[in-house]
């Protein structure tokens, strides 16, 4: 009978790996205020117009979705509306 040598998966979190890939488990960076979409947090802002404009896009793209903004300091939650056009 012939001899097969069995290749083993590589194991995460061994010592010789470098890349340094993101994970789910990774919180997000350290910001005051959170990008929030459907209740999941996206992004982490450290000013609050910087959200809001990214909020903005994201809520016009996806009006279905909703998006919010969320402050750590001051622990509130503000839900992003798309602005009323005028006639």
């Amino acid at each position: 009978m012939a001899t097969r040598q069995i290749k083993m998966p590589r194991k995460y979190g061994s010592e010789n790996e470098t890349d340094d890939a993101p994970s789910q488990r990774q919180r997000p960076e350290s910001g005051r205020y959170l990008l929030q979409v459907d209740r999941q947090t996206k992004g982490s802002y450290p000013t609050a117009e910087a959200v809001q404009s990214a909020a903005l896009v994201i809520k016009k793209g996806y009006p279905v979705v909703q998006v919010s903004v969320y402050d750590r300091v001051g622990n509130t939650n503000t839900l992003v509306e798309l602005p009323v056009a005028s006639r």
